[in-house]
C-alpha cells in the first residue's frame, strides 16, 4: 500500500530517531565488515600461486658475453694456471664484453646514521691487553709507490722488532688493487679467531698521483659511496685507532698543489677523515719523486711511529681530545678559516664563572662592571706621598688558578705557565703549518711563523689599551708586587706548552708534514703575546737562556719602565710601541696607570737612541682612526727624528668586536683601510726626508696591513734592501761577547787615532736581500704559499706576487749569462 503524503514527510524524523537509538551498534557493525574484508584480502594475497612466472635474471649477468680470440680452434678450453708459467699477476684469460654498465653497491652494513652534532664514537682501547696492528696500503702504477712502500714495510717492521713497543704486531703490506674495499674501507678487517677482540688496527695509506682513471679512481670514488650512502653510518671506520696518508708527485709535471701536486693524497686524507670520524694522526705527507720524496717519508715516518707509541701507552692521538682531528686548535673538518677577520680569537663576551674569592682589584672591578655599557672604573696604582708608607704584604700569585682572569685568558687559547707567564699560538702560526702564509715577520724579517713562539713572562702589563686584544682580561699595575718564578722554570714551561700546542695540530685538514715536522724545533721567540714582558724582574736571564737554546728574540714593549729598558741585554730585534705623537692622544689610546706616562715615554725614547747600535730596534706605529692618524704625521716625525730607529713599522688597528673596546670607543669605523695606511705612511716618508732623514718604502705586507720604513744607510747593500736577519750570525757573535769582536780607529783626546775594540752591530748580521715579492708595492705575500680568502676565493696579491718573482728570475738569468 502506498505511502500517504504526509508519511512521506514523517519519514526523515523516523530515520533520524532510529540513528539516535542505534548509532553505537551501527558504527561498530560497519568497522567490523571494514576489518573483515581487509584480512581477507590480506591472506588472499599471501596464497601460493599454482603456476608461477619464471624469476626475471639479472640484468648484468645477461649484461656479459664470454668472447675467445679469434685464432683459437673451435672448442677449445682456456686454462690459465697452465698457461701462466711465470706466477706473474694477470687478468681473468676470458675477455668480457659489458652491454650494460652496473653500478657497484657498498657492502650494507647494520648501523645509523650520525647527525652532523652527534657525538662520534671513541675506539675502545685498552692498551694494558689490546694490540695494534697497523696495515699499510699503497696503490702503485709504474712500480715507484711499491717500492717505497717496501721499504717502508722494512723499516717499521724492523723498528717494532727493536722493542718499540710490546703492544704493536709486525705490519701487514696490502695492495688496493688486490684487496676487497668492502673489507676494509666500509668497515674494519675482522680479527683472526685467536686475537678476536684484542686487535685494533691503524692504517698507513701510500698514494701516487695521477691525471688518468687508475685503480685509485675507484678507490675515491668508493670512499666517497661509503661516506654518503645513506645505508651506513657516516664514519663506519670510527673504530679505528689512527691512520695517515701520503703522497707521491711530480712537481715538473705539477709545480703546486694547486696545479695538481699528490692531489690524491690530499683527497683520499678528506674522505678517510670523515669516515674515521676525524681520526688523523699524522698529517698528510707529500714528496716529489724527483726530489725530496725519501726525505719527506723518513720524516713522515718518525711521525707516524711517534704516534704508534703514544696510542700504545694510552696517550690516544691528542692531549685530552678522542681524535686529534677535535683538538682544542682545530678548525671545523672542511671550513674555510676566516682568515680576513680573525685577530685574537671569539669576540663573544666572555662570561666567568662566579667565584667568591676575589684575588685582585681587576677582578673586583670586573665584578662590579658587569654592564658592558657602563664605562670601566679608572683606577690609578700610582702612589705619589712620601709621607704615607704603604704596609708591607706578602707577595700573591699574578693569575691564580681559582681566579676569573686566569679562567678568561685559558678560554682564549692561553696556556698559564706558573703565575705570571704565559704562551699562545697565533693563527698566523695555524696558516703557515698549513701553506696559506707567514704573518708580517716573514716578508720584512725572514721569521716563519710555524717556527716563532708567542710568549709573554709577564701577563701584568701598565696599560688600558683600547685596541687590546686581550679584552682587558690581563691584570694591570705600575711596580712588580707578585711571587716571582725562576727563568729556567719559565722557559721550560712555555716550550713545553708550545710544542703540545703544535702537536694539537697535527690532525687539522690541510696541515703539511713537512712544516709540521719544522715546527717541533722552535727558532724563534716573539715576547710580545700580552702583558709587558721587560716587567719581569729577570728577563735578562731569561733571555740569556733563549739565545744559548739559538732561539732568536723580538721584544715589544711599551715605553713606560725606562729603568728595565735601560739594563735590558741586547735582544735580536727591539720594538717600542709607539702609539700616539703627543702626550693627549696617547692617554686616550692606550689609557696608562702611571701619572708621569709622557715623561716615561720620552725617556724610553731616549734610551732607544743610546743603543741603536746595540741591537736593531723598533718603532711600531699602530694606527686607529679618530684617534692618532689625523694631522700627526709631523709629530711621529718629531718622535722618530729623537730616537732615529732602524725599522719603523706602521700598522692599522685590528678589531676585536669587544665590549670593552666599545666602551673605550673603537669600533669598526676606527679601523683604517690599508689604502689609507699607504697614505700614511708615503706623507711620513716625505715628512721625515724633508728633514734630512734617509727613511725609505722597504716592504710590505698588506694581509697584514701593514708598511715598513727603514733606514737606508744601515739597511741598503749595493742599492738593495737588506732587512732579512742572519740569525745564526747573531748568536755567533752573542756567544763571542758584546766586547772584542770589531776593531776601529778612533781620535783620542789629544787627537791622534788609535784602535779601539767596541762591540758588534746590526749591521754585523744582515741576512739576505729582502726578497721581490715582500718590497713596497709587491703585496708582500709569499708565492709559495696560497692565501685563502672568505670562502675561498682567491687571492689577486699572489698572482702579482708570483709575476714579480718570475720577472726577478728572468733578470737574474739575464745578469748571469750577461
Amino acid at each position: 500500500m502506498e505511502r500517504s503524503h504526509v508519511e512521506w514527510q514523517l519519514l526523515p524524523s523516523e530515520l533520524l530517531l532510529i540513528w539516535h537509538t542505534h548509532r553505537i551498534p551501527i558504527l561498530l557493525s560497519a568497522v567490523s565488515i571494514l576489518a573483515i574484508a581487509r584480512l581477507t584480502l590480506y591472506l588472499r594475497g599471501r596464497r601460493e600461486k599454482i603456476s608461477a612466472s619464471p624469476i626475471p635474471s639479472s640484468p648484468v649477468e645477461k649484461a656479459v658475453i664470454e668472447l675467445k680470440p679469434e685464432w683459437l680452434p673451435e672448442n677449445t678450453t682456456l686454462t690459465p694456471s697452465v698457461l701462466n708459467v711465470d706466477n706473474h699477476a694477470e687478468e681473468s684469460t676470458i675477455a668480457k664484453l659489458p652491454i650494460l654498465k652496473a653500478k657497484r653497491v657498498p657492502k650494507t652494513v647494520k648501523g645509523r646514521k650520525l647527525s652532523p652534532k652527534a657525538p662520534k664514537r671513541a675506539s675502545s682501547f685498552d692498551h694494558t691487553t689490546d694490540q695494534v696492528q697497523p696495515l699499510l696500503f699503497f696503490s702503485s702504477l709504474s712500480g715507484t709507490t711499491e717500492r717505497f712502500a717496501g721499504e717502508l714495510h722494512k723499516q717499521i717492521s724492523t723498528w717494532i722488532e727493536e722493542g718499540s713497543s710490546s703492544s704493536l704486531l709486525p705490519p701487514q703490506l696490502l695492495d688496493l688493487s688486490y684487496i676487497e674495499h668492502d673489507d676494509y674501507f666500509v668497515s674494519p678487517p675482522k680479527p683472526t679467531p685467536e686475537t678476536a677482540g684484542n686487535v685494533k688496527y691503524f692504517y698507513l695509506i701510500l698514494l701516487p698521483t695521477y691525471n688518468i682513471d687508475t685503480v685509485l679512481s675507484n678507490f675515491l670514488e668508493n670512499l666517497q659511496e661509503t661516506h654518503n650512502d645513506f645505508r651506513i653510518d657516516t664514519a663506519p671506520l670510527s673504530s679505528l685507532l689512527g691512520y695517515s696518508v701520503f703522497g707521491f708527485g711530480d712537481k715538473e709535471g705539477w709545480p703546486t698543489e694547486e696545479e695538481g701536486f699528490c692531489s690524491q693524497a690530499k683527497e683520499v686524507d678528506k674522505w678517510m677523515a670523515r669516515l674515521t670520524g676525524r681520526k688523523r694522526a699524522y698529517p698528510v705527507g707529500m714528496g716529489d719523486v724527483k726530489g725530496d720524496a725519501k726525505h719527506r717519508l723518513h720524516e713522515w715516518r718518525n711521525g707516524v711511529q711517534e704516534a704508534l707509541v703514544e696510542i700504545c701507552e694510552g696517550r690516544g692521538l691528542g692531549v685530552g681530545v678522542p681524535g686529534s682531528g677535535d683538538p682544542a686548535e682545530s678548525d671545523e673538518e672542511d671550513v674555510a678559516e676566516d682568515s680576513e677577520g680573525e685577530a685574537s680569537g671569539s669576540t663573544k663576551k666572555i662570561k666567568s664563572k662566579k667565584s667568591g674569592r676575589v684575588d685582585d682589584l681587576e677582578d673586583l672591578g670586573s665584578m662590579i662592571n658587569s654592564d658592558p655599557a657602563e664605562t670601566p672604573i679608572a683606577i690609578d696604582f700610582t702612589t705619589y706621598s712620601k709621607s704615607t708608607k704603604p704596609q708591607p704584604q706578602a707577595p700573591k700569585e699574578m693569575v691564580p688558578v681559582s681566579s676569573p682572569t686566569h679562567a678568561a685568558l685559558t678560554k682564549q687559547g692561553y696556556s698559564i705557565i706558573g703565575s705570571h707567564s704565559g704562551v699562545k699560538i697565533c693563527r698566523w702560526t695555524k696558516s703557515a703549518l698549513r701553506g696559506r702564509g707567514s704573518c708580517y715577520k716573514y716578508s720584512f724579517y725572514g721569521i716563519a711563523s710555524h717556527l716563532c713562539m708567542e710568549a709573554t713572562p709577564s701577563l701584568s702589563c701598565s696599560n688600558k689599551c683600547v685596541f687590546c686584544w686581550r679584552h682587558g682580561t690581563n691584570p694591570v699595575g705600575t711596580t712588580w708586587r707578585w711571587i716571582t718564578d725562576a727563568p729556567d722554570t719559565i722557559f721550560d714551561g712555555i716550550t713545553e706548552a708550545h710544542y703540545k700546542k703544535i702537536k694539537m695540530m697535527k690532525g687539522v685538514p690541510g696541515v703539511r708534514a713537512e712544516r709540521f715536522a719544522e715546527a717541533m724545533r722552535i727558532r724563534h721567540c716573539a715576547l710580545s703575546l700580552v702583558g709587558e714582558p721587560i716587567f719581569y724582574p729577570h728577563i735578562n736571564e731569561l733571555l740569556s737562556i733563549m739565545h744559548k737554546n739559538r732561539i732568536s728574540t723580538f721584544l715589544v714593549c711599551n715605553a713606560q719602565h725606562p729603568a728595565q729598558l735601560a739594563s735590558l741585554v741586547p735582544v735580536t730585534q727591539l720594538y717600542v710601541s709607539i702609539d700616539a705623537s703627543n702626550k693627549d692622544s696617547l692617554r686616550k689610546i692606550d689609557r696608562p696607570l702611571h701619572r708621569d706616562f709622557w715623561e716615561r715615554f720620552c725617556a724610553c725614547l731616549d734610551i732607544l737612541k743610546a743603543r741603536r747600535f746595540e741591537q736593531r730596534t723598533v718603532f711600531r706605529l699602530t694606527l686607529v682612526k679618530g684617534f692618532n692618524m689625523a694631522d700627526e704625521v709631523r709629530g711621529y716625525a718629531d718622535l722618530v727624528e729623537r730616537a732615529l730607529p732602524g725599522f719603523v713599522e706602521v700598522k692599522g688597528v685590528t678589531y676585536c668586536g669587544t665590549s670593552a673596546a666599545g666602551s673605550a670607543g673603537l669600533t669598526m669605523q676606527n679601523v683604517p683601510f690599508y689604502e689609507e695606511v699607504q697614505a700614511f705612511v708615503t706623507a711620513l716618508e716625505a715628512e721625515l726626508k724633508s728633514r734630512g732623514l734617509d727613511y725609505g718604502l722597504a716592504a710590505e705586507h698588506a694581509h697584514s696591513c701593514c708598511v715598513l720604513l727603514a733606514d737606508r744607510k744601515r739597511f741598503q747593500r749595493n742599492g738593495k734592501w737588506v732587512t732579512r736577519i742572519d740569525f745564526e750570525r747573531f748568536f755567533d757573535l752573542w756567544e763571542g761577547g758584546v766586547q772584542g769582536t770589531r776593531v776601529e780607529k778612533v781620535k783620542g783626546e789629544d787627537g791622534v787615532e788609535v784602535e779601539k775594540v767596541v762591540g758588534w752591530r746590526p749591521e754585523d748580521y744582515l741576512g739576505d736581500d729582502t726578497p721581490e715579492w715582500a718590497l713596497w708595492g709587491n703585496g708582500g705575500f709569499d708565492p709559495r704559499d696560497v692565501r685563502v680568502k672568505r670562502k675561498g676565493k682567491a687571492a689577486k696579491a699572489e698572482a702579482r706576487a708570483l709575476e714579480a718573482v718570475e720577472a726577478q728570475d728572468a733578470q737574474e738569468a739575464e745578469s748571469g749569462c750577461g
